[in-house]
């Protein structure tokens, strides 16, 4: 074989290895990317969640003012979960916060006026279509991971992640006790 031929194989495969790392890279970066905005998308409807609970708060106060403990718990784990860094801390957070304002419901079911105020109810509407929305930003969010995760592991671009310096993120997960009530199977009773 003549040389410029051999050179020309040589040049051929190590362009092709080129274009399949740069291949490989630019995938990795843009689900990075998108993990990043599922993720910003959380923290949109966190915030909505956080500015409604200050005034559905104040609502119940009005009708339970001897609820003190309840009403605590909840402005201490909406703070919490503001105040929560990275996505282990965060879930944690919200997790409390959930459990706290299912207690703060809960003392609302036993005032029939509470129950019939507008402004409670209109409150309640937001904030269960905000829970809604983070639910479904939650499942984004852990579906952008999965994608990205699962292409750190495939060849070859854990060879490029491992060269750039890529790493997993993280899911979102419920608490283990969170998790544990998920999986039990709901009692009927008539």
């Amino acid at each position: 074989m003549e040389p410029i031929v051999i050179l020309g194989i040589v040049v051929g495969a190590v362009l092709i290895l080129v274009l399949l790392a740069i291949g490989a890279y630019n995938g990795l970066v843009t689900r990075r990317i998108e993990t990043q905005n599922a993720w910003s998308q959380i923290d949109v409807q966190l915030k909505r969640r956080y500015d409604l609970i200050p005034n559905l708060v104040e609502t119940v106060k009005g009708y339970a003012s001897h609820e003190k403990d309840t009403f605590e718990r909840v402005v201490q784990a909406r703070n919490m979960a503001m105040g929560a860094k990275g996505v282990a801390e965060q879930a944690a957070a919200e997790n409390m916060l959930s459990g706290a304002l299912k207690s703060l419901f809960a003392v609302a079911e036993a005032y029939p006026d509470l129950k019939a105020n507008q402004n409670f109810l209109g409150l309640q509407e937001e904030l269960t279509g905000t829970e809604n929305r983070i639910g479904f930003a939650r499942q984004h969010y852990n579906d952008s991971v999965s994608q990205y995760n699962s292409a750190l592991m495939r060849f070859p671009s854990n060879i490029i992640a491992g060269m750039f310096g890529f790493r997993p993120a993280e899911f979102f997960q419920l608490d283990s006790a969170e998790a544990a009530a998920v999986r039990k199977a709901p009692q009927v009773k008539f």
